[in-house]
């Protein structure tokens, strides 16, 4: 992929100042009536529900190799066949299991986590949020963004682009620059870096 595919963005730009202007000591209420979230945790929840897609009703997902019960925005943990949820159990279930399970494992995996950008820090957790954290900490990314290379990080995060072992054209734009209506993740990583 040619490096000036990737480019910052005002509405790159704009997600990431979205978040900024409403932290409060780092922290952002991303959700009516549910407790604040760590600001790189309200930019990734941006990112990555509008590629999610929200649905109430529990589904099976067959494009991973292995299909498994989804709802809400991609979540599968503790899904079952029949399962209805609602728009507020949905937040809740994203909110939670975001600050609970995944950012930790960045926090842990990459030292300094705080200290770095902010618009990388929201990539690397949507990021982590579709391929995992262990496959994130252990990516070229990650490294990469260990050794303060944050431009080479956001690019290297957009190799994840297939599923069921097929390149799949939402997940390309996904992790580049999106597509009309959804900003892409690497397309938000750098536009934060020019900010």
């Amino acid at each position: 992929m040619p490096i000036n595919r990737i480019v910052a963005t005002k509405r790159g730009n704009a997600l990431v100042a979205g978040v900024v202007a409403a932290a409060i000591s780092g922290m952002v209420a991303i959700f009516p009536g549910e407790p604040p979230v760590h600001d790189d945790t309200a930019l990734a929840i941006k990112i990555l529900q509008p590629w999610e897609g929200r649905r109430l009703v529990a589904y099976l997902d067959t494009l991973p190799t292995k299909p498994v019960w989804t709802i809400c925005d991609g979540d599968t943990d503790n899904v079952r066949k029949g399962m209805i949820e609602t728009n507020a159990g949905c937040d809740t279930r994203l909110a939670k299991k975001m600050e609970r399970d995944y950012r930790p494992h960045l926090v842990k995996c990459i030292a300094d986590w705080d200290s770095k950008p902010l618009s990388w820090r929201g990539s690397m957790l949507t990021l982590s949020w579709n391929i995992g954290v262990g496959a994130t900490c252990n990516s070229t990314a990650a490294r990469l963004g260990r050794e303060g290379k944050y431009r080479q990080s956001c690019e290297a995060a957009t190799a994840f682009n297939k599923a069921g072992g097929r390149t799949l054209k939402g997940l390309v734009n996904r992790r580049e620059m999106g597509d009309s209506q959804r900003a892409g993740e690497a397309e938000v990583c750098v536009s934060g870096l020019s900010a």
